[in-house]
């Protein structure tokens, strides 16, 4: 596995998905793997298949010959040896060594409550081929039983095979936590874009506003999987949430560290809309204010954090300016690189106004304001 490096602190919340879904694998709790946080998303996932494959492709030979007699039965009978002989983890494992047509045969005449529960345990790699070939209707059943199971991690390796006309039928029967959720786990993020089109406007900025119940992360999580206008639309509807509501994600995101998820989409924001943000109560606590400026160093954010900034209180300003100060040389220095490569130093310069004397001074010794100053 590569070295982490600061980019890869983006990675943060789909790493916290990762886990969570690694630790379903080996029905374990998410607590017990907290070791693998500080691993790049990407690495994740790649474990996480690698213990896909361990875990389904060492099954025992006895499946096989249990998947072999099925072909003997009726669909019906290898349906009813499913439910009563071998139960939801036996059967589902039995079901990945079957042709996807016949454990579609098979499934179809199982209960649909005991297709949710089995649905858990069957191997991801065979989702996509016997959902293709499932009744839609059958499939509407089985994902509304997984909502009510509250099985988000199931739902979110299925729901990127579902196709546009099922979505369309789940999505109300769902309620706003069950998408936020499922959004967060799943595992063909580029159909997220789709589902959000599905949903429409109305639907979409309740689901939003459902995120200051607690899902403030998986709201971010799903912002961050869809692009261009989807993302900035998501944006606009948290930022336009009652004041008491939107200053939960900001405490959340402090709590969380999760600067780097929420800075990108307030930089979407119109001026009006960043306004709203910049007054929050949370925005104007120190310690709060004092632990965003870590966080925009180690992730090279001062082009989305600075025009926020811009906006704060001039107190809240103030509290920026210190932290900035008391960076070390060597941070100080890659801030004022990064702001002179982005052409950010009309909104700096008032900034290092309300720094401390002494922070002043190293800032004007550092080589790239040295440089910034010898520029005609």
């Amino acid at each position: 596995m590569r070295p982490v490096t600061a980019m890869d602190t983006r990675d943060t919340l789909r790493a916290r998905a990762e886990i969570e879904k690694l630790a379903a694998l080996l029905d374990e709790r998410p607590e017990r793997l907290a070791f693998l946080a500080g691993l790049p998303a990407d690495d994740l996932r790649t474990l996480r298949e690698q213990t896909v494959a361990a875990l389904f492709d060492g099954m025992p030979d006895m499946l096989d010959r249990i998947a072999k007699a099925t072909k003997l039965v009726p669909a019906g009978v290898a349906a009813a040896i499913s439910q009563k002989a071998l139960g939801p983890r036996l059967a589902a494992a039995v079901a990945g060594r079957l042709e996807p047509a016949r454990a579609a045969d098979i499934i179809e005449k199982l209960p649909v409550a005991f297709t949710a529960a089995s649905c858990a345990h069957l191997d991801p790699r065979r989702i996509e081929g016997i959902v293709d070939r499932l009744d839609e209707n059958l499939l509407v059943r089985i994902s509304v039983a997984l909502a009510e199971r509250g099985d988000h991690l199931t739902m979110g390796r299925f729901v990127g095979h579902l196709r546009d006309s099922a979505l369309t039928r789940i999505l109300p029967q769902v309620d706003d936590a069950v998408v936020l959720r499922t959004g967060f786990a799943v595992d063909q993020p580029q159909r997220l874009g789709d589902i959000v089109e599905l949903m429409g406007e109305d639907r979409l900025a309740h689901v939003i506003a459902s995120a200051a119940d607690g899902l403030w992360p998986e709201a971010l999580a799903v912002a961050g999987m869809v692009t261009g206008e989807q993302r900035a639309r998501i944006a606009t509807l948290a930022a336009r949430q009652p004041q008491d509501r939107l200053d939960t994600l900001v405490r959340t995101t402090a709590e969380q560290d999760l600067w780097e998820s929420l800075l990108p989409l307030v930089a979407l924001l119109s001026e009006e809309d960043r306004r709203a943000v910049a007054l929050l109560p949370s925005l104007t606590d120190p310690e709060v204010l004092s632990g965003i400026v870590p966080a925009v160093v180690a992730t090279a954010l001062w082009a989305e954090f600075l025009p926020l900034v811009e906006l704060l209180p001039e107190p809240s300003r103030t509290v920026v300016a210190e932290a900035a100060g008391d960076l070390s040389d060597t941070d100080l220095d890659a801030l004022a690189r990064e702001v002179d490569k982005q052409n950010l130093w009309d909104l700096v310069l008032p900034l290092v106004e309300l720094m401390p004397d002494p922070a002043k001074e190293r800032i004007f010794a550092l080589p790239a304001f040295q440089d910034q100053a010898e520029t005609p």
